[in-house]
């Protein structure tokens, strides 16, 4: 049966207008697609703001650091290192008394070192009538070489160590007692909190709020919108210790540390900055 031209009008203009919807769809579908990629001319990097925040805990000390060096001479090594082993004996005992466990007690540094001497070497006699310009020389008298030369005179033995005390109402007394047993460059007492991990998490959440609140502040006024956060960075983190310090050269003759030390609060800080997308 043939289809009347009539019909056949209808259906190809029936079909070119649907080809004609199609092709609309499919160029607004495309053209979407190209926005989101970039790709007609938009900045594939999004715009974006940055904050930063501060923030900071203080805490009172619960640990103070004592750090000294016993040294000691001799003809040889080992009366050197027996002579650093009488002090260091000394000094442990004095720690045991004041409750300092052995863990708190850690040697940094152990050495020795020869002790050189230079020495002008006493030459030969020189014989009778060797000498110049009609002088004569006395077989008996000695005479100086031109050159010196190094000798080793002896040794040098040397401990470093350094002290954890707890009970940092007892750091005046210990350094006091550590001046008198023949310790040398008796420093400190540095205050410090022993687990700072909690202060530091502390801080750090004030930091990101103060940030925040910066953010929110400023998008209001600027009249736009934080989308989500692009990047995150840390600064700082570090206690800011504010102790007293004592240092002694040797146990003769220094002042001796006061019985009672101030240890004051310590400080931690962190400093963040926060990027956020804006819209």
């Amino acid at each position: 049966m043939e289809i009347p031209e009539e019909n056949k009008k209808r259906i190809s203009k029936v079909f070119l207008i649907l080809m004609i919807i199609l092709s609309v769809y499919f160029a607004v579908k495309i053209i979407s697609v190209l926005k989101k990629t970039s790709l007609l001319g938009e900045s594939q990097n999004p715009a974006t703001i940055s904050f930063s925040g501060h923030g900071e805990v203080t805490a009172v000390p619960d640990i103070a650091n004592v750090y000294f060096t016993i040294s000691k001479d001799a003809k040889t090594v080992k009366d050197a290192q027996a002579a650093v082993a009488v002090v260091e004996k000394s000094a442990l005992d004095l720690l045991k008394t004041k409750g300092v466990d052995d863990k708190d007690v850690k040697t940094t540094d152990a050495s020795f070192n020869p002790k050189y001497e230079y020495r002008q070497a006493i030459c030969p006699p020189i014989p009778m009538g060797a000498g110049t310009a009609g002088t004569t020389v006395s077989p008996s008298s000695p005479y100086y070489c031109p050159s010196d030369k190094q000798v080793i005179v002896g040794y040098t033995a040397s401990e470093s160590i350094t002290v954890k005390i707890r009970n940092t109402d007892d750091a005046g007394a210990i350094m006091q007692g550590l001046g008198t047993i023949g310790v040398s460059n008796l420093s400190g007492p540095n205050f410090a909190i022993d687990k700072e991990d909690a202060l530091k998490a502390q801080a750090r959440k004030l930091a990101i709020d103060d940030a925040k609140a910066k953010a929110e502040v400023l998008a209001k006024d600027l009249g736009v919108s934080l989308g989500k956060i692009t990047s995150f960075n840390e600064n700082g983190n570090y206690p800011m210790m504010y102790a007293s310090s004592v240092m002694m050269k040797d146990s003769a003759g220094s002042a001796p540390a006061p019985a009672v030390i101030p240890k004051g609060e310590n400080t931690i800080s962190s400093d963040v900055t926060i990027t956020y997308e804006i819209r």
